[in-house]
């Protein structure tokens, strides 16, 4: 093999076919009987809802790209319709794993904790007649039944929406014979209906909304018999398109195009298993689809929808443990983030350290009197958000407040622009970012009068300012008054609200003007003193690794002998391992109770360590075409917790981890004859109570 040739397509791994390996680690959770039943239940769902949305963007782009006709290919050299091929045969492959770990595993797991989702077979009279009225007086009067003649064509169904396809015998009313008809499931009604203890004969029975319909479907048919009532799912296009170039007001167009994701061009159709032939042929030629693009499950089509069992049985024994975050000890001796922060920074490793002190920041400097100004950016929040309403009422109370909102957060453009009127209505200045590039940079700027000046108080971090999801992603978060990065802040503000040229940065590193070439400095600059006999090691810790020339720059520092270790929750494209290329690369994944969202890049660099946070994986859209932030950490206490715990902890993981092996496969981490490790586990015992 030739490894002087760093753009040999055997170099590099396919970013789908990657990704979709991410969802077998995913599921590989639910497999694992280990795990808290209800917690592998979960692992299951979330697997669904990835696999949802790996088709709604990934899937649609790639079917677009044989659509027009494209052979580009990326570094593997796979083009669109080889790449689509190989999507389907390993997403047909996951999905049948799916299924067979609810059916064969879990669902008789549950059972086996008196958790019970009983089938139609098993209703006993008194649940059938309690259905019976939920039915009639619940479900009943929200089903609009389509029968499919010339005067009624096939309905638009929507995205992900669950439908039934009837077939029917008889006439109708005007004397129609109706062969076939639509039933659209009601988004209005919970799909999984839990049935009271009194009459079901236990405290965790449910049925499901499906069940339900199925079971009295003839009742939406008066003097007709359906002959088979079967489930399906069409999953669409879901990624919006506005001309940047083109529109003069980014929030109306956006307003305008949600409507149409609904009804984008279909990629996926999942059935019942036991639908027949004839229908399924018959709803892919509806959608335009191909055999390709049918998924036959035996099971619920709306596989996710069981999280509903996971949020309503209260059997803690069968999830994780709770925890109560650590609070950062001189935050516990001063609630007052300004005296404290005068003392040194504060670093905040979520979720095992609290995320209150982040909401504090902004609330205190909400009602602060000394307080003049608030900047913050938003990419996602969440329902009832405290910063928000903090910044609401900053904005009430006469302080300066400016808020950059990245309204196409993808499947948060909606509420994004529900929290920019939101928040303009309280008197809040709202920007959109920059035209071309989404902002996905995470900082909060307060400035104060302190005597006859003013102080910049910031916080930087790798994840979104989501309270919720900060209880469930490894994130860091930073709160300084460091001057230079306070300065560098300002300016990075000022580039996203103004029209004025980048200005130069101090200490922070910014996309898409410093950070790239930064990061190739630092890996050619471990690359010459491997060259020179230094000791030379590069740890990264991230999301994706997709770019090529980060890819090609750490193919050549691992060939100069640098040790270059990198933990990859999701996409790898990289393959290491190989000898006389990558062999001094090791790439590991760790899947388990955290999403790991931490970015983090460190390097030995002499001796005199560099350690980076970020809120930008390695992938060309975070370092070319989004404003992302990235920020050293320099005083010896936080460094040392990252290196430490953010890091080192990870590379020492044998229970939670996977290592990827050059055929682009990844095999589970074993103890052996070591101590088992598990690295989140750690980090709860070190930090929470």
């Amino acid at each position: 093999m030739d490894t002087q040739n760093l753009s040999n397509p055997e170099f590099y791994i396919n970013r789908e076919l990657s990704l979709l390996e991410f969802n077998r680690r995913v599921i590989a959770q639910a497999e694992d009987e280990s795990m808290p039943l209800l917690e592998r239940l979960k692992f299951l769902c979330i697997a669904s809802t990835n696999l949802d949305e790996f088709f709604e963007i990934r899937v649609a782009g790639v079917k677009q790209q044989v659509k027009y006709g494209s052979v580009q290919t990326g570094p593997d050299n796979l083009s669109p319709v080889e790449t689509l091929k190989q999507i389907g045969a390993l997403a047909h492959e996951l999905v049948g794993t799916q299924y067979s770990v609810l059916n064969d595993s879990i669902t008789p797991k549950l059972e086996g904790e008196k958790i019970h989702l009983l089938r139609r077979s098993e209703w006993k009279p008194a649940v059938a007649r309690w259905i019976k009225r939920y039915f009639n007086s619940n479900v009943l009067p929200v089903l609009s039944p389509i029968g499919l003649d010339p005067a009624h064509p096939f309905p638009r169904v929507l995205n992900k929406n669950l439908y039934f396809i009837v077939t029917l015998d008889g006439k109708d009313a005007f004397g129609r014979e109706t062969r076939l008809s639509i039933v659209q499931a009601p988004r209005s009604l919970p799909r999984v209906v839990h049935l009271p203890e009194e009459i079901s004969s236990g405290k965790w029975n449910f049925v499901l909304l499906s069940s339900i319909i199925h079971a009295h479907v003839d009742d939406l048919f008066p003097g007709m018999t359906a002959t088979g009532c079967y489930q399906f799912k069409v999953t669409r296009n879901s990624e919006l398109f506005v001309d940047d170039e083109e529109v003069d007001d980014l929030l109306i167009a956006l307003e305008g195009e949600l409507p149409s994701r609904r009804f984008n061009d279909a990629v996926r159709l999942e059935v019942a298993d036991n639908c027949p032939d004839e229908l399924t042929a018959f709803l892919l030629q509806q959608f335009e689809l191909d055999e390709d693009d049918l998924y036959k499950v035996n099971g619920p089509v709306n596989l996710n929808r069981l999280m509903a069992i996971y949020d309503l049985v209260d059997k803690p024994e069968l999830t994780f443990a709770g925890f109560t975050p650590d609070l950062p000890r001189r935050l516990q001796k001063n609630g007052n983030i300004f005296d404290a922060l005068k003392h040194g920074d504060i670093l905040l490793h979520h979720p095992f350290q609290s995320f209150a002190p982040v909401i504090d920041f902004v609330r205190q400097a909400a009602n602060d009197p000394n307080v003049l100004s608030i900047k913050q950016t938003l990419y996602r929040t969440g329902d009832d958000s405290a910063l928000v309403d903090a910044l609401k009422d900053a904005a009430r109370s006469g302080k300066e407040v400016t808020v950059v909102i990245e309204l196409r957060a993808r499947f948060d453009e909606e509420a994004n622009i529900e929290l920019a009127n939101e928040l303009q209505e309280a008197g809040a200045h709202v920007v959109y970012g920059v035209v071309g590039y989404k902002t996905h940079s995470k900082m909060v700027m307060v400035v104060r009068r302190e005597g006859r000046s003013l102080r910049r108080y910031v916080h930087l971090g790798t994840g979104n300012y989501h309270a919720r999801t900060a209880r469930l992603y490894t994130d860091y978060g930073l709160l300084t008054c460091d001057k230079a990065v306070a300065e560098d802040v300002n300016k990075l503000f000022l580039q996203l609200t103004g029209l004025g040229r980048a200005s130069k940065l101090k200490k922070l590193l910014q996309s898409p003007f410093t950070l790239f070439k930064s990061l190739l400095a630092y890996i050619e600059r471990e690359a010459d003193n491997a060259r020179a006999g230094k000791k030379a090691h590069i740890i990264a810790k991230m999301n994706a690794l997709v770019d090529p020339e980060i890819i090609r720059a750490l193919y050549n520092a691992s060939m100069a002998g640098v040790r270059i270790d990198l933990v990859i929750r999701g996409i790898c494209c990289l393959r290491p391992g190989i000898k006389g290329l990558s062999e001094n690369i090791h790439v590991r994944s760790i899947v388990g109770r955290f999403l790991e969202h931490t970015r983090v890049f460190y390097f030995l660099n002499g001796g005199e360590e560099l350690v980076l946070c970020s809120s930008a994986d390695w992938m060309p859209r975070n370092l070319h075409h989004r404003v992302e932030a990235c920020f050293p950490i320099e005083e010896k206490r936080p460094k040392d917790q990252v290196v430490n715990y953010g890091l080192l902890n990870y590379l020492s993981d044998n229970t939670q981890a996977w290592i990827l092996q050059s055929d682009g496969t990844y095999r589970k981490a074993r103890p052996g004859n070591q101590k088992p490790r598990n690295t989140q586990q750690q980090l709860l015992e070190n930090y929470c109570r």
